[in-house]
């Protein structure tokens, strides 16, 4: 698979997390880079959780520059996500068991297949690391996620495709490039559209929660900020970010 024109790529054998290593390279490059490791020590997801990442499965970041306003920064995420259903659609050949779930997950079979964490490096104007977990060897036991949490599932233990870090590192850097060109040539619509028909629990009743309350409703859209649309008893509400739980 040829790599994407104008990214850069660095494999470490060991570094503490891929997000860290970007922000202590971030201001000497000059262009978007992807750094893989190969083995972390140092893992985390949101909000500071750890993150479990044994040997063999995917560990990323992609740093880039984006010159959008601040505000439009977080739909890298929908980017992300698209490309990584299409990276693990060109790995195990079908779609089948895949889908989206907001604001930064991607499943399979209905459990956690790979995880999205997007920090900014340097404040406003800097750049941004988009850091990408994937269990593409081994998944974390349910006790290392939260009661009603999606469970961790692996890409072998769910479809027997075994494939190594580099190799999903070339499809997931060629099918990001694609959505990027999109976004940055188009803006927001057609990558809404995309995720959209790969979303999770579309039309059903799930349950938003935040560290100050928690809102359930029929999951209706996400709208043109990339908010996820409810639809309650009394009214519609749109949330910015927020933990999803399935009913």
């Amino acid at each position: 698979m040829n790599w994407p024109e104008g990214y850069g790529r660095r494999v470490l054998a060991e570094v503490d997390s891929t997000n860290a290593e970007a922000a202590r390279i971030a201001a000497g490059l000059s262009g978007p880079e992807w750094i893989l490791g190969l083995r972390q020590t140092a893992a985390r997801g949101r909000r500071g959780r750890p993150w479990v990442n044994p040997a063999g499965n995917f560990a990323a970041t992609l740093v880039i520059r984006p010159k959008d306003s601040p505000d439009k920064l977080a739909l890298r995420s929908f980017v992300a996500a698209l490309a990584l259903y299409d990276a693990l659609a060109s790995v195990t050949g079908t779609e089948t068991g895949l889908a989206l779930k907001w604001p930064n997950d991607v499943l399979l079979n209905g459990g956690k297949l790979a995880g999205i964490l997007l920090e900014g490096i340097g404040g406003p104007g800097g750049h941004l690391a988009i850091g990408i977990g994937v269990n593409l060897l081994a998944a974390p036991g349910r006790d290392a996620v939260e009661p009603g949490a999606v469970p961790p599932v692996s890409l072998l233990g769910e479809t027997g495709v075994r494939v190594l870090p580099e190799a999903f590192l070339a499809a997931l850097a060629a099918a990001y490039a694609t959505h990027e060109a999109r976004l940055t040539s188009y803006g927001f619509e057609p990558i809404r559209t995309l995720w959209l028909a790969r979303a999770a629990r579309l039309g059903e009743v799930i349950t938003a929660r935040t560290a100050r309350d928690s809102v359930t409703g029929v999951f209706e859209t996400v709208d043109g900020t990339g908010q996820l649309v409810l639809k309650t008893p009394k009214g519609r509400v749109s949330v910015a970010a927020a933990e999803i739980f399935f009913e």
